[in-house]
């Protein structure tokens, strides 16, 4: 029997209907991703049931995608650890941008049994923080969505994004070579559906990143983002009940999210601390590519990265 949490009925029918799963297989599916992973030399990956299932399921049960997933998750990790290598949860850094309440996980799902909300503010100093740093509880924070919460890992996630304290600096600090690195780690690395990302409350000095942000989505991801002037016009596509009590809804208070996540950091200390245990070594990938060869130029250098 595989270990992982049962689901609620509700959402093990959105898992059937629309995610391809078919209960009784679990097992086997399990088993069958174990053997693949144990038969690729550069390959040192995690093998908990309920790590491996948010692969199958992120990729409606393609086995051949889920396999492409989990070998670009540990590429980038490894290529890039000052973006993506995050192991020590009580870094003071990180601790501390957690407490400013600049990205959160909104209590109540979308409808009471639909997606994960996230609620993300450009609140932070920029000339305190680099924005490697202020991606890391993101980071943080979406790894622990993928296998503690099922409203997230079955129907998927909505990010909502207040620009409404954004500035130039904040602006100037997005250069398109990290903007490429989110991009690609959501497209080829995050197992949660991304249902939408909503941009709210957009000043005009943040036209020059939608510029730059816009064409390096894949087709896909671009139907998915929204763009929206206010807070009322954000209401057509989120009700407001399922908003923060700061915005008049119902969603809890900024303190009622920061100490949420901040206990689930606790809560995962030892699982990010045994995380730097795994990763990929490119010198045993013999013959072999990765989804993410040609991204960034020859060994997983940015220095390559063209961007039309």
């Amino acid at each position: 029997m595989a270990a992982i949490k049962p689901l609620p009925a509700v959402l093990q029918k959105i898992a059937i209907d629309e995610l391809n799963e078919i209960p009784t297989r679990i097992p086997d599916d399990l088993k069958a991703l174990k053997l693949w992973i144990e038969q690729k030399p550069h390959l040192k990956a995690r093998m908990d049931d309920q790590f491996l299932i948010q692969f199958l399921r992120g990729c409606k049960y393609s086995m051949e995608k889920a396999k492409g997933k989990i070998i670009s998750f540990y590429t980038l990790k490894t290529n890039f650890p000052h973006i993506f290598g995050i192991y020590d949860l009580d870094n003071k850094k990180l601790r501390e941008f957690t407490r400013l309440g600049c990205v959160a996980p909104l209590p109540t799902p979308l409808n009471d049994n639909g997606c994960r909300l996230i609620m993300c503010h450009c609140n932070y100093n920029p000339n305190e923080f680099q924005i490697e740093e202020i991606y890391h509880p993101a980071l943080v924070m979406y790894e622990i969505l993928a296998i503690d919460d099922p409203y997230a890992g079955i129907c998927g996630v909505i990010t909502i994004i207040d620009m409404s304290k954004v500035t130039m600096a904040h602006i100037m600090q997005a250069n398109v070579i990290f903007v490429k690195a989110v991009i690609t780690y959501m497209e080829k690395c995050q197992t949660l559906r991304i249902k939408s990302i909503c941009f709210v409350n957009i000043p005009s000095v943040a036209h020059s990143f939608f510029k730059m942000f816009m064409p390096l989505l894949s087709e896909k991801l671009r139907q998915r983002i929204f763009l929206f002037a206010n807070l009322e016009e954000l209401q057509q596509h989120i009700p407001l009940k399922y908003l923060p009590e700061y915005y008049g809804g119902e969603n809890g208070t900024m303190e009622d999210h920061i100490k949420g996540l901040e206990s689930k950091f606790d809560e995962y200390r030892d699982f990010f601390k045994g995380n730097a245990n795994y990763g990929a070594d490119e010198t045993l990938r013999h013959g072999e590519t990765s989804d993410l060869d040609g991204l960034f130029g020859v060994g997983g250098s940015f220095r390559k990265l063209e961007v039309d």
